[in-house]
């Protein structure tokens, strides 16, 4: 018979074991794991050491079953931007402020997006493989580029605002609805960045979007043409009307 390698070293598995003891694991506790059906509670177990610790609330649970992969949580950020959330940051996250019927309407068009306080260099250097990102310099000094922000939840569209492209931003800011309002470019790179790294589709693909910065010049930030090339990050006058650049898109908080 072949031999079966455990994933875990005898060593480790002890260690393991000796720390869950420590924790107040016991003979009951491991047969209700060995009992339970379909391994449900080790797999939850080990659902939560790989959230590091973090369990979704009741809303975040109900707003993934309406959003599915169109929803970039705080699990993913996790994963993936190798988040290590605060308890204020969990606690600020908690409630969606997006209502189930806001939710159902946007699920096809938008994407729910858990933002953590990460710059767009700061993204860029959490971000694997580099090619996720154009090559390019010109923002590495431009405030808008370094700016944290803060932490919230964002539902940000997953096109231009229709009929945004070809316009300059006073034409195309009167396009936007009071429900809605124009992006951070950091909360637009967070998204799509984010939004490939947990499911592969690139947003933004072949065209540019306008975003709320301007940059030290006083032009306005735009992103986009997410190809195999990675994401640009670019700026020009609000005067300028380009078949390819159209208005980014948040709904406001509820």
């Amino acid at each position: 018979m072949p031999t079966i390698v455990s994933p875990v070293g005898r060593g480790q598995g002890n260690e393991v074991l000796n720390r869950l003891e420590a924790a107040g694991f016991n003979f009951d506790l491991a047969q209700k794991v060995i009992d339970s059906k379909d391994n449900d509670l080790a797999t939850k177990v080990v659902r939560l050491i790989q959230n590091g610790g973090f369990e979704p609330s009741t809303n975040q649970k109900r707003a993934r079953e309406i959003m599915g992969d169109n929803m970039f949580g705080v699990e993913q950020a996790i994963a993936h931007f190798g988040i290590n959330p605060s308890r204020q940051q969990i606690a600020a996250l908690a409630e969606i402020p997006f209502s189930e019927a806001t939710l159902e309407a946007c699920k096809k068009t938008h994407v729910l997006v858990a933002v953590f306080p990460l710059s767009i260099l700061e993204i860029r250097s959490k971000v694997l493989d580099q090619r996720l990102f154009y090559k390019q310099d010109w923002y590495n000094k431009e405030t808008f580029a370094k700016d944290r922000g803060d932490v919230k939840w964002a539902l940000i569209r997953k096109t231009p605002v229709e009929n945004s492209t070809s316009k300059d931003w006073q034409e195309q800011q009167a396009l936007l609805s009071d429900k809605d309002e124009t992006p951070t470019a950091r909360v637009m790179v967070y998204t799509i960045i984010g939004h490939f790294l947990a499911t592969g589709e690139r947003l933004f693909e072949n065209v540019y979007v306008r975003c709320s910065d301007v940059d030290s010049d006083g032009y306005r930030v735009y992103v986009g043409v997410f190809d195999a090339e990675g994401l640009v990050v670019n700026s020009d006058w609000d005067v300028i009307r380009y078949g390819l650049l159209g208005l980014a898109s948040a709904r406001k908080f509820e």
